[in-house]
């Protein structure tokens, strides 16, 4: 597909094409996100029951086992940005049968994946929690924590793509409100499971597991009713493996995102332990507990901007994609600004929320707070610059910048401990982000100046 080879047909002429660029960035953004922090809402109260009911071994596990799980999630973020970035670029050339394949095509893409992750961590699970350096209570928690996502993977990987396939099928207040919904489960049964039953981690983790068993039944059964506007039925359902590799293609950029995060939680949690203890592991799943919000909100607003960037992007509107850019690069950095001033104002109330009173697991987290998140604005950019890659098919750009932001961490992670301790591994990730937001803030910028010259419609909206 060639760059603004394609002029908008008349079909194309809905209401993306008839509403200014900021209502219709608002449309898909809010109901984004909302529901990207109702998740990460509820990811939040998994962490405050873990470490009043567990404590600070509990909060280790848990961040022990969360590389592994985030890479499942990251599956789901593939399927879901790539064939809902499919989706709407074929809405936007007026081409509806594309569009039906492509959905037909991500959720054969699910259950392929689920399948493969099930036989996978069967195998290897175990191994890479004790690479992490993973021992005696923190180990146990953790492979019970991974062995119930473990048969569960078709359902973790379902409840994060389908959503964002909805709001790619124009229904963005549904795909809210069925995250939404999710959470409110999840955070019921961890009530029951973790404060009343003592199940401790198992009790997390099939908690989350039934929510999201809840969100793929609701999500699979839409598509086939009148509701959906790519309604399927079972006669229509086909795999195309050409539209499957380019979904895999754009998406693996998102993937990327969750292995960047995965790996570097990792290679923390390994550095934590060996210049550390457990308790600095614990510090660390607080700080990322905190920082998730804000993250998760970066994220809903790139997620929010890819349905209409990529509708732009297959009506041939260069402007159109430059405006909704901008405007959603303003909401990232100033909303990440705004929370490192917060979290830096009142870090021992935050702190508070997970900790059972353990003095050295406060004073611990405190610190990692204020030098591991104060450039977090940046990775939210950097985050919004790989969506918006993908968004406009251009997946080595995306998934270079996905990939970069892993590679350009090593260096700072290899020597930053050994010339500091364990206030280097807080420092690693904020300063070789800003190192990364050098090169990126250009390459993006060049980008959207060349579309904006591009542009084939002469009858731009304005915000």
């Amino acid at each position: 597909m060639q760059e603004n080879s394609t002029q908008a047909s008349p079909q194309s002429n809905n209401r993306i094409d008839n509403k200014s660029i900021s209502k219709t960035f608002w449309r898909y953004a809010i109901p984004s996100v909302a529901a990207m922090l109702v998740n990460g809402l509820y990811q939040v109260i998994d962490g405050i029951f873990v470490g009043h009911y567990i404590g600070f071994e509990g909060l280790a596990g848990i961040n022990m086992a969360w590389p592994i799980i985030g890479l499942i999630a990251g599956l789901g973020l593939l399927v879901g940005m790539g064939t809902g970035s499919l989706i709407s670029i074929y809405k936007g050339e007026g081409n509806q049968t594309k569009a039906h394949q492509a959905l037909s095509t991500g959720l054969g893409l699910i259950a392929i994946f689920g399948l493969l992750v099930m036989a996978l961590l069967t195998m290897i699970a175990p191994s890479l929690l004790l690479a992490q350096g993973a021992t005696g209570a923190p180990l146990a928690m953790g492979s019970a924590y991974i062995e119930v996502f473990t048969w569960g993977a078709v359902f973790t990987i379902a409840a994060g793509a389908l959503p964002m396939l909805i709001r790619n099928d124009d229904s963005p207040n549904f795909s809210t409100a069925l995250m939404m919904a999710g959470a409110v489960i999840n955070i019921i049964l961890d009530y029951i499971l973790i404060a009343q039953l003592d199940m401790g981690l198992k009790g997390a983790a099939i908690a989350t597991i039934i929510a999201q068993i809840s969100i793929t039944i609701v999500a699979v059964g839409y598509f086939f009713t009148h509701y959906s506007k790519l309604r399927l039925n079972l006669s229509t359902l086909r795999f195309n493996f050409r539209i499957a590799a380019n979904a895999v293609s754009l998406g693996t950029s998102s993937l990327f995102m969750y292995v960047y995060f995965s790996f570097i939680i990792a290679v923390h949690n390994k550095l934590f332990m060996d210049y550390g203890s457990a308790v600095h592991v614990g510090a660390f799943a607080i700080v990322g507990y905190l920082m998730t919000m804000y993250y998760l909100l970066a994220e809903g607003i790139a997620s929010g901007m890819q349905p209409p960037v990529s509708y732009y992007y297959g009506a041939g509107h260069g402007k159109k994609i430059r405006a909704t850019l901008i405007l959603a690069s303003k909401v990232v950095v100033l909303t990440g600004v705004g929370s490192v001033i917060f979290l830096n104002l009142f870090p021992n109330t935050l702190v508070s929320l997970f900790s059972n009173g353990a003095p050295a697991l406060a004073t611990e987290t405190v610190n990692g707070l204020r030098l591991h998140l104060f450039a977090m604005f940046l990775d939210g950019f950097i985050a919004l610059a790989s969506v918006y890659f993908m968004s406009v098919n251009q997946d080595g750009k995306a998934l270079g910048i996905s990939a970069g932001n892993m590679l350009v961490q090593l260096p700072f992670l290899y020597f930053l401990p050994q010339w500091l301790g364990v206030n280097g591994v807080w420092l690693s990730v904020p300063l070789s982000n800003i190192l990364l937001a050098a090169i990126v803030v250009p390459l993006v910028w060049k980008d959207i100046q060349r579309k904006q010259r591009n542009d084939v419609s002469f009858n731009t909206v304005t915000a």
